[in-house]
């Protein structure tokens, strides 16, 4: 047992190694970044929130269809590539790094090695499910693509996008000060109250 956790370790901190030196010219935009998505200053989620309305607002107002979006889309990423290795150190100043923003940068680095890990266990979970329950399988599948497909109806498609965006860019923050588990704690109480309240009643 001691030797799988080893290896499991040592293959995390080969992988966080590699992403480390992949993302090496991208780590003061990656460390400027994950300031304002953990909420540092208290504006942070208000000028968060205002760039992505502005920008959906752009999208709603030019209204560019599916090809012309995507193309602006992968245009934009492919000089972000180009552009940030060579810039950002002239921004930020690439001797300002410091142990501290090493450390960081490590930990980031070992955080999105294991959120990948996580996705392909669970990709790796519905395969066995569609191998070993594939009733199961097809009831949950089919289930949940009608309930996202019902939801896509009943909301804008735009509008749906923008709420789910604006999510994912808060969850960090969220998360960082705790504002998630104190809400979750707060349901499961008045859960488990509601699951007391019927067991006494049926007594």
């Amino acid at each position: 047992m001691a030797e799988g956790d080893n290896k499991s370790a040592n293959m995390l901190a080969q992988e966080t190694a590699q992403l480390e030196e992949q993302l090496q010219g991208w780590g003061e935009v990656i460390l400027a970044g994950d300031r304002v998505l953990r909420w540092e200053k208290a504006w942070f989620p208000g000028a968060l929130i205002g760039v992505t309305t502005v920008v959906f607002m752009l999208i709603y107002y030019l209204d560019p269809s599916v090809l012309t979006g995507l193309s602006c889309t992968v245009m934009l990423l492919c000089l972000a590539d180009y552009l940030v290795p060579t810039l950002a150190p002239r921004v930020f100043g690439s001797n300002k790094w410091t142990t501290e923003q090493q450390q960081r940068f490590h930990e980031i680095c070992g955080n999105l090695v294991k959120t990948q890990r996580r996705i392909v266990g669970w990709w790796k979970r519905l395969c066995a499910l569609k191998e070993e329950k594939p009733k199961m399988y097809f009831a949950s599948v089919i289930s949940s693509l009608l309930t996202v497909a019902w939801i896509g109806q009943q909301v804008h498609n735009l509008f749906l996008t923008y709420l789910i965006v604006s999510f994912l860019l808060l969850l960090p923050g969220l998360n960082q000060h705790g504002i998630i588990s104190k809400y979750a704690c707060m349901a499961k109480r008045e859960i488990n109250k509601l699951l007391k309240q019927k067991e006494k009643k049926n007594e």
